[in-house]
């Protein structure tokens, strides 16, 4: 039902494509806080809670506060809004009334008969006080609303319109119709599930006056790379649709639709439709689940007592287990009162313990499980002297609740020899004591060892994840200095301690008969050995440039300092992120800036260090006799190691792109490439394709997949809407990444890029007192989320260091089952 002229009263609105100074106008509309809020009367309507019925009745309300003729736009609005109650299944449809007549909102028995009220309204005081304090009425039953594009400058003098919008526009918002790109990243909301990832449409695009990110659910984004957003842009967060539950209704809001044609759009009506569905109580969706202020973090251990590691060692590393427990091991640093011994002549050179500790949820106790005696505390200090080996990864045996098995990833300090200063690299299980949460010792099986050099720091790796198969995946860093390279390849293979190359990544990651700098995928076997799963990138047994030199156990090479790893058991695709080199700017003599890295790998793989990074950007070659001297550009799809350290292939497999690289210029920098496709890697000319990311101090540290359990029974379960979003973070809290993100299933696999981000930053909360120094994060059965805090030192504990759980405390969708207009859903 189409009601039009209900009152005598004609008001304009005028689109910007009709009338661009009149819109002009609009976007100069005073703020919201221009000045105090008049006091509306109080109302002695009484709308019935909730508003409607099961004859579900949608109102649009077309005021404006100028005068004229009814614009296009608004006709477009509502011809698209009435198609949309018509269509659909019969369960899903509606009536629509249209009216300029703000007296409806002064009428108990007109206003309370509509399911959902929307605004295609224009700027400026359309509702008198008494008519704002009658929608106010109407929401508080739980009435829904929506808002279209300028619905946002209506009633701009109203603090309580301003929260039932949720922000208002820039007064210097872009006025010419633009073709854009629109992220979506809530893929439940029936506004956008069923939307493309990226929505390519032409519209009027708001800058917000102050973004509203955080206190309302973001259910799509703008992409501002994609068009021009003035001087008055958002950056890279920017909302453009969004809803909340807001005192007692429900509000939807989407800044789109300013334009006759968007009207048309098959996608964009999907999107109102969606928005309809849920305001008027046809359908439940979750609108909380971004809102930071129903998250609480809470940090689970106390400091240390003096002198102990009684609740946390130097935090390296933790794994959930599926009775609640964490698990959390340190990597062998010791408290500031234990000495540390640098001496190679002393035999007790680097020796620490690697501690692993138990949180049990149930007593909100700490155990400290074991130790294991490691090589892993001489300090901070030059490469030449720190290290930063020790207890390294944890992972728990998928039938961990039947038999206890604990797999430990670690150094042990007797398989050092000093003279060389070489030491054995191991992957070990363990027995714990599913009742004392005590670890034995002596019940070691080793799996896998190998040997590494000790003699110069840094990149050890440590991750440990399992797929669903039972195949374990081992992370081990490239074993390799960052000196002697100016912060970029890693590729000098002149400095070596009595023989052994510590500077030369060709060594290990390069290396196909290495195993260091890779990512290693063994079968464990009952008897503590393991067999080789198929798929790997070598089988061991290839006859290539005379045999003998790979290693079957690769699944990935090429990375350089991977500490945590992922793999999402639901579709057996492994996460990684991994540390870069220390150059702070590129060089178009040597190659890009420090790149860290994260990759989605949904296969065997070259990721490309020391040759390439990022998206497949090369490094410049070094040898001998003069590894100052710069050689030729290596070649990303035909990578060849031609290091004097090389015992492996010559002729390596093609590089991989990766997903995400950052650098302190910025996320994804990209050159303009000459006729060769080498970049020019001047610092003017970069391109940064993900504007949310930035470096600086960085470090990469990987996160989980989040699953979200709908048969679960916790409460504080992170929500559905963040089901499947792959979590990237950094050691690091200030520019750094802490976002969830969302990946194209088609591209994601060959190195595309992230279609949306979510900042997690006010969930995961930063800063001194919060999650400063994030070293590993995952989810435990209860759907919470358990971080550890490294702490504000290096190479030992202290206390900041800390096990934390951050817990969603927004209750389930809305609204209520019982309160649907027709019955559950």
């Amino acid at each position: 039902m189409h009601l039009r002229g209900l009152s005598t009263r004609r008001r304009i609105r005028v689109t910007a494509v009709a009338c661009a100074t009149l819109v002009a106008g609009l976007l100069s509309a005073p703020a919201a806080d221009a000045r105090p809020a008049p006091e509306p009367p109080l109302t002695t309507m009484s709308v019935k809670s909730p508003p409607g019925g099961p004859n579900v009745r949608v109102l649009i309300f077309h005021g404006s506060a100028a005068a004229g003729d009814e614009a296009p736009v608004v006709n477009a609005g509502i011809e698209a809004i009435e198609r949309i109650g018509l269509s659909g299944p019969a369960d899903q449809r509606f009536e629509v009334e249209a009216t300029d007549d703000a007296s409806v909102f002064t009428s108990e028995t007109r206003l309370g008969g509509y399911n959902a009220v929307v605004f295609l309204t224009g700027g400026g005081d359309v509702l008198d006080p008494e008519q704002e304090a009658g929608l106010e009425a109407y929401m508080e039953a739980g009435g829904g609303f929506v808002g279209v594009h300028d619905a946002a400058r209506a009633e701009p003098y109203s603090d309580w319109f301003t929260g039932l919008i949720g922000a208002r526009p820039a007064a210097s918002s872009p006025t010419a119709v633009q073709r854009a790109t629109v992220e979506v990243g809530d893929r439940l909301h029936p506004a956008t599930g069923g939307l493309p990832l990226e929505w390519k449409r032409p519209d009027l695009w708001p800058n917000w006056a102050k973004n509203p990110s955080g206190e309302v659910h973001t259910v799509a984004r703008v992409r501002e790379s994609t068009y021009r957003p003035g001087a008055s842009a958002n950056g890279a967060d920017h909302p453009v649709s969004w809803c909340r539950d807001y005192d007692g209704g429900r509000s939807f809001y989407t800044g789109m639709g300013g334009t006759v044609s968007s009207y048309d759009e098959t996608d964009f009506r999907t999107h109102l439709r969606g928005a309809l569905l849920w305001t008027s109580r046809l359908v439940q969706a979750d609108c909380k689940a971004t809102i930071t202020g129903n998250y609480k973090a809470e940090r689970l251990t106390p400091a240390n007592q003096p002198g102990q590691n009684d609740q946390i060692g130097e935090p390296h590393g933790l794994v959930t287990a599926p009775d609640g427990r964490v698990l959390y091991i340190g990597r062998g640093g010791a408290d500031s009162s234990r000495p540390v011994i640098t001496d190679w002549n002393n035999p007790d050179v680097g020796k620490g313990k690697g501690q692993i500790h138990v949180y049990d949820p149930a007593t909100k106790k700490v155990t400290l499980a074991g130790e294991v005696t490691v090589f892993g505390n001489k300090g901070g200090g030059d490469e030449l002297v720190k290290v930063e080996e020790g207890l390294l990864g944890i992972e728990l045996d998928p039938r961990f609740e039947q038999n206890g098995w604990v797999y430990l990833h670690y150094t042990p300090h007797s398989g050092v020899n000093r003279d060389t200063r070489m030491a054995e690299r191991r992957v070990s299980r363990f027995t714990l004591d599913l009742a004392t949460n005590r670890l034995d010792l002596g019940s070691e099986k080793v799996l896998l060892k190998w040997p590494v050099q000790v003699h110069s720091c840094c990149h050890a790796g440590g991750g440990l994840a399992w797929d669903s198969k039972g195949n374990l995946y081992i992370a081990t860093g490239d074993n390799n200095s960052s000196g002697f390279s100016g912060g970029y390849s890693g590729n000098n293979p002149q400095p070596n301690f009595k023989g052994v190359s510590f500077a030369d990544a060709r060594r290990t990651a390069g290396n196909t008969h290495n195993l260091n700098g890779k990512i290693l995928r063994i079968h464990p076997e009952p008897d503590g050995t393991y067999t080789l799963p198929a798929g790997n990138l070598f089988t061991g047994r290839e006859t290539d440039e005379g045999g003998g030199k790979t290693r079957g156990e690769i699944y990935v090479m090429g990375v350089r300092n991977p500490a945590r790893i992922f793999v999402d058991r639901t579709t057996d695709i492994l996460y990684a992120g991994w540390v870069g080199p220390d150059a702070g700017e590129p060089s178009p003599v040597w190659g890009p800036a420090k790149y860290d890295t994260f990759a989605v790998i949904t296969q065997a793989s070259n990721r490309g260090w020391p040759y390439c990074m990022g998206n497949k950007q090369p490094y410049r070659d070094r040898n001998l006799p003069d590894p100052s001297q710069p050689l030729g550009w290596y070649d990303c799809d035909h990578p060849k190691n031609e290091s004097p350290n090389n015992d492996g292939l010559v002729n390596l497999p093609p590089v991989t792109g990766n997903n995400i690289w950052y650098s302190p210029q910025g996320g994804a920098p990209d050159y303009p490439r000459d006729a060769n496709g080498i970049p020019s890697y001047r610092q003017d000319q970069a391109t940064y394709r993900l504007p949310w990311l930035k470096g600086g101090g960085q470090a990469a540290m990987n996160g989980p997949v989040y699953r979200y359990d709908a048969a679960g029974a916790s409460t504080t379960r992170w929500p559905a809407y963040w089901d499947g979003k792959w979590f990237v973070g950094d050691f690091y809290d200030a520019d750094q990444p802490r976002n969830a993100v969302v990946m194209d299933p088609r591209t994601q696999g060959s190195g595309g890029l992230p279609v949306h981000s979510e900042s997690l930053k006010r969930i995961v909360p930063v800063g001194n007192d919060g999650i400063k120094n994030l070293m590993d994060w995952k989810f435990g059965p209860d759907g919470a989320l358990y971080v550890l805090d490294y702490g504000r030192g290096f190479f030992t504990s202290d206390a900041k260091s800390a096990l934390w759980k951050v817990t969603y405390q927004g209750g389930g969708p809305t609204p209520a089952a019982d309160g649907l207009a027709r019955g559950a859903q």
